[in-house]
């Protein structure tokens, strides 16, 4: 197998969806809001709409990240999982490192991806995935961050191993609301 094509690369940054008001349970299971399995969902039909299929998905292993990766899923192919029109299933990894990470720890997990990969989603949470955009793109990031099911697509100039500061310009944005 070769690489892909470094011009054919695509990361697409996802802040998990809309989540449950925080209970006395811990903050890892907190599961998402009505809201936020639409949204997700929502999220899902921009990227089929947009070709942005992962090949592969680095999910945090937190609750809610987890449903937002399935319900994101059923928004690119409009049924449960199960490949079909909207391509062939992706690699999913759930990261636990991806949950509480910063930005340097989430660019660690992108570059361990197989050097064949085209599109690559990565959801996790604030800050770190709003810093990463930042340190990946410093001049087009959003000051504000990513809010929920926001969607930021970065195109890489580099192997994925080489992923650094500076080297994914921003290509898109999307805030997605079911």
């Amino acid at each position: 197998m070769t690489d892909a094509p470094v011009d054919e690369r695509m990361l697409v940054l996802l802040r998990h969806a809309k989540a449950e008001q925080p209970t006395d349970g811990p903050d890892v299971e907190r599961p998402l809001a009505t809201r936020g399995r639409a949204d997700a969902a929502a999220a899902g039909f921009w990227l089929a709409r947009h070709g942005l299929l992962p090949d592969v998905v680095l999910c945090s292993a937190a609750l809610r990240t987890r449903q937002t990766w399935h319900n994101v899923e059923m928004g690119m192919t409009g049924s449960p999982p199960e490949g079909g029109p909207a391509g062939p299933l992706p690699i999913v990894r759930y990261e636990p490192d991806a949950y509480e990470a910063h930005p340097e720890d989430l660019l660690t997990l992108v570059r361990r991806v197989e050097p064949t990969a085209t599109t690559v989603l990565l959801i996790a949470h604030n800050p770190g995935i709003s810093l990463l955009s930042e340190m990946l793109d410093p001049p087009h990031a959003d000051p504000e961050g990513l809010r929920t099911t926001d969607l930021v697509v970065h195109r890489p100039a580099v192997p994925w191993a080489e992923l650094a500061r500076g080297t994914a310009v921003i290509s898109a944005r999307h805030t997605a609301r079911g």
